[in-house]
C-alpha cells in the first residue's frame, strides 16, 4: 500500500513490522497529519518519541538528547534537512539519520545522502517499505546483542517481545516489556531513574514522577509471583538494577 501520510486505519499494518526495543526515536516533519500518525504509531509499540515540525528545534533536540534514530523531513521550516544532517555530522553525531522527502530525483537522494544521512525514502512510501528501513538503521547498535536476553531464569525475547521466566510466559504490556528489557541490556548496573525514562518514556514525561516506582511494582507482581526470587531492585537515590544477586542497599 502507498501512501503520502499515515492514515489512523493503517496503523495495525504500519505496526507489525516494527520490533521495539528500548529505544528513543525523533520525528521532525512539517506535515502534522503525519506527525501525530507516526508518533502514535510508534508510541503504540513502546517506543519513546519526541517530536517536532521545526528544524531548528529538531537540531537542538537531537544534540541535546541520546536518540537512537532521527526520522527527519528535507522541507522542514527553521532548518531544513539536508542542513540539519550536515550540521549535526558536523558535531560528531553519529546517529543514525533516515530522511523523508517528497523530491524523488536521483540528485536529491545523492545530496541527501551527501549531506550525512544513513538513509533516504521518499512519499508516498509504502508502510513495508518504511518499516524495513527503520529495522536496519535499529539493528546498528542492538546488533551486538544476542537476540534473547537472559537473567538468572528470566529470559527475554527482543524479537518476539516476549519475557519467560522459568519457561512461563509473562504477560506483560508493551511498555512494562520495553522498561525490562532495557534494564536487562544494563544487567548489572544500577540504572538512574532519568535514563530510564528518556529510553522508555519521552521528553514530555517528568523524572521525578512516581512513574517508575508504579513501573517497579507491577512488573514486580508478574516476574517474582509465586514466590520466585527477587530480580528487580531498587536503591534508592540511585536507580533500579536487575539482577539476581540481592544488593545490600536494596529497598525491597
Amino acid at each position: 500500500m502507498q501512501c503520502s501520510a499515515i492514515g489512523r486505519s493503517g496503523l495495525t499494518s504500519f505496526a507489525r513490522y516494527f520490533i521495539p526495543g528500548s529505544m528513543r526515536l525523533l520525528v521532525a516533519e512539517d506535515d502534522p497529519q503525519l506527525r501525530d500518525v507516526l508518533v502514535r504509531g510508534l508510541q503504540d509499540l513502546a517506543y519513546a518519541v519526541d517530536a517536532t515540525g521545526d528544524g531548528a528545534e529538531a537540531f537542538t533536540l537531537a544534540v541535546v538528547h541520546d536518540y537512537d534514530v532521527l526520522v527527519l523531513d528535507v522541507l522542514l521550516p527553521g532548518k531544513d534537512g539536508l542542513t540539519l544532517c550536515r550540521d549535526l555530522r558536523a558535531r560528531g553525531l553519529t546517529v543514525p539519520i533516515l530522511l523523508l522527502t517528497s523530491r524523488d530525483a536521483v540528485e536529491d537522494r545523492i545530496g541527501g545522502l551527501d549531506a550525512g544521512a544513513d538513509d533516504y525514502l521518499t512519499k508516498p512510501f509504502a508502510f513495508g517499505e518504511l518499516s524495513a528501513r527503520l529495522r536496519a538503521l535499529l539493528r546498528r547498535p542492538v546488533g551486538v546483542l544476542p537476540p534473547i536476553l537472559t537473567v538468572a531464569d528470566l529470559e527475554i525475547d527482543l524479537k518476539r517481545m516476549e519475557a519467560r521466566r522459568g519457561g512461563e510466559l509473562l504477560p506483560l504490556t508493551a511498555r512494562e516489556f520495553t522498561f525490562l528489557a532495557y534494564l536487562a541490556r544494563q544487567t548489572g548496573r544500577v540504572v538512574p531513574r532519568t535514563e530510564l525514562v528518556e529510553h522508555v518514556w519521552d521528553g514530555n514525561h517528568d523524572p521525578g514522577a512516581n512513574v517508575i516506582d508504579v513501573y517497579v511494582s507491577r512488573i514486580r507482581r508478574k516476574l517474582e509471583g509465586n514466590g520466585r526470587s527477587v530480580l528487580l531492585h531498587i536503591r534508592r537515590g540511585v536507580g533500579i538494577l536487575l539482577s539476581e544477586e540481592t544488593p545490600g542497599t536494596d529497598a525491597g
